[in-house]
């Protein structure tokens, strides 16, 4: 799929824009939000992004802010999963 993206001349200098760099840069923008919106995992991030580790891909996540939501029910959870764990032993 190939998307267009016309930036007027003046904006684009004024940015300093490259068009290589700023066809990576949309679709690094693009994969951040799709893995904040849960649509897409950190496989999926590596794979369109083309990381060579999971560790570039943790990186680029961390960088981006991308966190997964946790809520206080997740933790409770976790909690709860550590306890019967601990409690089983």
């Amino acid at each position: 799929m190939q998307i267009i993206i016309e930036l007027p001349d003046d904006i684009a200098n004024q940015l300093q824009v490259q068009p290589a760099n700023i066809s990576r840069r949309v679709l690094e923008l693009i994969v951040a939000d799709n893995y904040r919106r849960d649509r897409i995992g950190a496989a999926e991030v590596h794979r369109i992004l083309n990381f060579s580790s999971r560790w570039e891909t943790y990186e680029f996540l961390k960088r981006e802010q991308a966190y997964l939501p946790y809520t206080e029910e997740d933790l409770e959870q976790d909690v709860q999963a550590i306890r019967n764990i601990l409690g089983a032993e």
